[in-house]
């Protein structure tokens, strides 16, 4: 029997090469997706892992939202319904008010850095309790040059001294109408913010000064004073210069001016200011150089401090004026120079009954300061 030949059908082949195609294609695009797959379960793990970490709460976390704002505003000052307030801070009443939300919290502090000037410059801590303690080394820890294989010396042992600001409760106790509690436009929130701000202002720049340090912060002029220079003081004693006249400044003003600039130390000049009060400001304007400049001068640019030979100028109300025997002129680096300790939370307790028909908001907080390290600040005392 001949062998028979077939030749094959060339439809036949060509459907079979189509076929091959059309499941390599199908394979890689199946591949696609599933790489498209794996690439949107990893996204979507990510975002899971993130929405997780972002409700999860803080430690320590005291941030209030939009809305908790809102109901502590219009639910306790306004209509003075206790419920929305507990679940932001768990605080009561017979605790002396309620802490208010850390939003209005940050606007009383930002009108306090405004209209306190003493806190504009110095160093101010939040603190979680009532009391504050701070050690300082006032020396001690000496060193020096060895070879590479050389012995190193002991070096000497370091003494500290503890600051502890004294402190008292600082309080203010604006009042509303009903009236103007009931009015919707009325922003109660900044109002209470900026009357708190406004009060604790004021009694804040007369403590800073010269408080007594009784239920009070000691001001840095009731701190001890001498003539003695750096080092040779005891520690916590402020250095003061004469004017040379009994009565006011003497009769070459702008040199002991000059005196009291550089018995500052280099270090602390970085950031050195003048504080005085207006009527001193006043007398110190009109002083000029042997060649008739004057020693003060205006800030050039908007937002610029004025300056005295070079210097920023501080206006502190609470300054005593030129006077025999009183310290109306300080130079130092009061954010090197004087600390400010307070508690971390203003209380506000609403009163609707002590004063019908107004609304009392009795505002507490508890504020501390003392001179920090005695070196950078200077004073200049009207004496011969």
């Amino acid at each position: 029997m001949d062998n028979i030949t077939t030749k094959p059908d060339d439809d036949a082949i060509a459907n079979a090469e189509q076929s091959f195609d059309i499941v390599a294609r199908q394979d890689k695009v199946e591949a696609q997706i599933s790489g498209l797959r794996s690439d949107v379960d990893e996204v979507k793990a990510r975002l899971d892992k993130v929405s997780r970490a972002a409700s999860r709460p803080t430690i320590g976390d005291t941030r209030t939202s939009g809305t908790e704002v809102k109901g502590f505003v219009d639910g306790y000052l306004r209509r003075g319904s206790e419920t929305q307030v507990k679940s932001i801070n768990g605080s009561t009443p017979s605790d002396g008010g309620f802490a208010v939300p850390e939003a209005i919290d940050a606007m009383i502090a930002r009108e306090l850095t405004e209209i306190s000037p003493i806190r504009a410059i110095s160093q101010v801590v939040q603190t979680g309790t009532s009391g504050y303690r701070k050690l300082v080394s006032t020396g001690g820890t000496a060193s020096g040059w060895v070879s590479e294989t050389a012995a190193r010396p002991e070096t000497a042992t370091p003494d500290f001294a503890e600051i502890a600001p004294p402190s008292g409760d600082l309080y203010a106790n604006p009042a509303a109408s009903q009236a103007m509690l009931d009015d919707a436009a009325f922003d109660l929130e900044s109002w209470l913010a900026n009357e708190i701000a406004l009060e604790f202002g004021r009694a804040e720049g007369a403590a800073f000064v010269s408080g007594s340090g009784s239920n009070q912060p000691q001001g840095f002029l009731n701190a001890a004073t001498a003539t003695a220079e750096d080092g040779v003081r005891a520690f916590g004693t402020v250095q003061y210069i004469g004017s040379g006249d009994a009565n006011g400044l003497d009769s070459a003003p702008d040199e002991k001016l000059i005196d009291l600039i550089h018995s500052l130390k280099s270090g602390h000049r970085q950031g050195a200011s003048f504080v005085m009060n207006s009527a001193t400001l006043a007398a110190v304007r009109k002083l000029k150089t042997a060649d008739g400049a004057f020693l003060w001068q205006p800030g050039m640019v908007e937002g610029q401090p004025d300056r005295l030979l070079g210097y920023p100028v501080v206006e502190a109300e609470d300054m005593p004026d030129i006077a025999s025997g009183a310290f109306p002129i300080a130079f130092g680096n009061f954010r090197h120079g004087y600390l400010i300790a307070e508690h971390n939370a203003t209380r506000v307790l609403r009163d609707p009954f002590s004063n019908k028909p107004f609304v009392h908001f009795y505002a507490t907080k508890r504020v501390g300061g003392q001179v920090l390290d005695s070196n950078a600040i200077k004073l200049l005392k009207i004496e011969a």
